[in-house]
């Protein structure tokens, strides 16, 4: 067994020790958000804990048995009963082996984690923003499949029915597991509404798929945000308020600028745009730190150019194709109703076989 993976082990049983002197500790308890925070993160850590308390008593067992043959044969049915347990022991360990590192490719901590989900227009004009409001619906479509609960928090509509842009949550069991592969630039080829000629047009729409962060797992400081409010509008006097219940927020150390106007609640406004700057800065930070991850926000959407595509959407083949692992279906139909699972299963069996990969270079 390499030391590198006890190394990773033993740092996962300490996060989980003091996972379990903080969720006793009573002004945890008190604090309703961080309690839930910190009981998801326990949950998640219990079974790799289980399993490593398993690993280091079958080592320990090991050790003896190993004591017992380094004896010699002064004792000769003891020494055989040594071997036979050795032997039992290895094969116990490397099936215990084989579950961790099962565990280490399908888990993270952002696995399990509800997202935040943001569709922009990129290239093609007002086809693209139809493209964008047909994605958000092919998501939503999915996401009611799956039992999962979608939530506007911010849109800009066109006057065709489309979408510049759409920020919306998704809430339910493994969202971000099934639909972190679904950033970055869509592209689709057919023949737009608009168009009398008949003619193929292609236009693009970016995706961000962001993990939903808790508050006690990014530190902002509020002397590093600008909150400014401001009334609400909408196309053809829809959703006008007369009061200032619309808020921006903006986090001046990034620049990076978060606004809702959804709610007619200025503080309902503030308190989703505080979800969507916390999951923002969450991925920005994180690549930073490790780019071998996930993407920070600004790669995963990219420019919106046609030639930066993960998927393509051909109508008049009835295909949709995921280029990063060319792979192919032919009903695109039924995809743009939310049957999603066969290109999803393909990516996520696709990644774990990448996790493999990287697991046996790094242990």
């Amino acid at each position: 067994m390499n030391d590198n993976l006890f190394k990773k082990l033993e740092k996962i049983y300490k996060r989980f020790l003091e996972l379990e002197k903080l969720l006793s500790d009573p002004a945890v308890i008190a604090d309703t958000g961080r309690y839930t925070a910190y009981m998801r993160e326990h949950g998640s850590l219990s079974k790799m804990v289980n399993k490593y308390l398993q690993l280091t008593e079958t080592h320990t067992r090991k050790r003896e048995a190993e004591g017992i043959l380094a004896l010699g044969d002064a004792d000769k049915e003891l020494s055989e009963m040594a071997k036979d347990e050795l032997g039992e022991l290895e094969r116990q360990e490397e099936a215990l082996f084989d579950e961790i590192k099962g565990l280490f490719i399908s888990e993270d901590r952002t696995s399990g984690k509800n997202v935040i989900a943001e569709i922009r227009a990129g290239t093609g004009g007002s086809e693209a923003a139809i493209f964008a409001a047909d994605l958000f619906r092919m998501y939503t479509k999915y996401s009611e499949s799956q039992g999962w609960k979608v939530e506007i928090f911010d849109n800009s509509e066109t006057d065709l029915g489309g979408f510049r842009e759409i920020t919306f949550s998704i809430e339910g069991r493994n969202v971000y597991q099934k639909l972190r592969f679904e950033s970055g630039t869509h592209r689709v080829q057919r023949v737009p509404q608009t168009e009398t000629s008949g003619r193929i047009h292609t236009s693009t729409a970016t995706v961000a798929i962001l993990p939903e962060i808790e508050e006690v797992e990014i530190d902002i400081n509020p002397n590093d945000i600008l909150i400014d409010t401001f009334r609400a509008s909408g196309p053809g006097g829809q959703k006008v308020n007369k009061t200032s219940s619309a808020v921006r927020i903006t986090h001046v150390p990034t620049g990076v600028v978060v606004k809702c106007l959804d709610e007619k609640s200025q503080h309902k406004n503030r308190a989703k745009a505080m979800r969507i700057l916390r999951s923002r800065l969450y991925e920005l930070f994180e690549g930073q730190k490790r780019n071998e991850r996930d993407q920070i926000r600004r790669d995963q959407i990219g420019t919106g150019d046609r030639s930066e595509k993960i998927r393509t959407y051909n109508y008049s083949q009835n295909r949709v194709t995921d280029h990063r692992i060319n792979y192919s279906v032919h009903n695109l139909d039924q995809v743009m109703l939310g049957h999603l699972d066969e290109i999803i299963d393909a990516l996520m069996n696709h990644y774990k076989e990448e996790q493999l990969k990287q697991f046996a270079a790094s242990v």
